[in-house]
């Protein structure tokens, strides 16, 4: 095919969690893997049924359901830290993909929720388990 889309434009579509759910390192990495035809576009938890619509529509495929084997399609959220309880760390900001959690080795830590896009992968390594998943 070739006016095929490019990873730009299928990364364009992606939710930007970072999460890692479709077995990629990131968005960008999944985007290339179905630009190259190595990957399905019903891969990505986050994107939900929308973002597989929305890249079947890009790339001429039949929408298909989401892949289950890469997680459920939940509502959109962040996380909070419960900063009483932070002991500082540092293992939820090294697992933070987007550098949304602040703070410093030894003292609190805190969730900037702009950044946050909730890819949840800084709960597991939390030692204090202070980490909360809120709606937005």
């Amino acid at each position: 095919m070739a006016n095929r889309p490019s990873a730009d434009d299928i990364n364009s579509l992606l939710p930007q969690t970072q999460c890692g759910q479709c077995d990629y390192a990131g968005c960008r990495p999944y985007a290339e893997a179905i630009a190259e035809g190595r990957a399905d576009i019903n891969q990505c938890p986050p994107g939900g049924e929308a973002g597989i619509q929305a890249l079947a529509l890009l790339l001429g495929l039949e929408a298909k359901p989401l892949d289950t084997r890469h997680g459920e399609s939940l509502p959109a959220s962040v996380v909070i830290i419960r900063e009483a309880e932070c002991i500082g760390c540092t293992k939820c900001i090294q697992a933070c993909p987007v550098d949304a959690i602040i703070g410093a080795s030894k003292r609190m830590h805190t969730v900037l929720a702009d950044l946050c896009t909730g890819c949840n992968l800084c709960i597991p390594p939390c030692p204090v388990d202070c980490i909360d998943i809120v709606a937005c």
